[in-house]
């Protein structure tokens, strides 16, 4: 996966949104937080793996996958905030975590890593959040083509005036 491509487009686009919405010297580190805390929630409302008292079936793969990235947007942008541009994608095919735990760890790092916003607490947070993927059933193939066309998505939704 070439992670310095997608942070650099992620630079990219938070300046793009700074610089349309008059907040280039706005310390915005603690809405992004909140913002990738809430689209974890999004994905795993997605996922219905939580929603133990529900017959109805998890969303198609794509609509997973799409809020997953969205999650991804997010995750890149607060460790931008911080100076952390990169990450060494180290793949771990032997999660023996359940949708629902994954998801709790997530959580909870990127609360430690809001209090403690180290690049080691960040490499934690960014290899769970790859670790969900993997578990959600996604390559990072999958991944950065959607983050791709996502990306995309954001821009034509900047210029309308989202």
């Amino acid at each position: 996966m070439d992670w310095i491509a997608l942070f650099n487009m992620q630079k990219q686009l938070d300046s793009y949104i700074e610089e349309n919405h008059g907040l280039r010297k706005a310390d915005l580190f603690e809405k992004k937080v909140l913002a990738l805390l809430v689209e974890l929630g999004e994905l795993a409302n997605e996922t219905r793996c939580f929603k133990f008292w529900s017959k109805k079936p998890r969303n198609n793969q794509s609509v997973i996958l799409e809020e997953y990235v969205d999650v991804i947007h997010f995750l890149m942008s607060i460790g931008i905030n911080k100076g952390y541009d990169s990450f060494e994608s180290k793949t771990n095919h032997n999660i023996n975590s359940s949708e629902v735990v994954q998801f709790q760890i997530v959580y909870e790092q990127t609360i430690i890593y809001k209090n403690e916003p180290t690049k080691a607490k960040y490499e934690q947070l960014f290899s769970s959040c790859i670790n969900l993927g993997n578990i959600l059933g996604f390559s990072e193939e999958d991944i950065q083509r959607a983050y791709l066309e996502k990306n995309e998505i954001n821009y034509k939704r900047q210029n309308q005036g989202y």
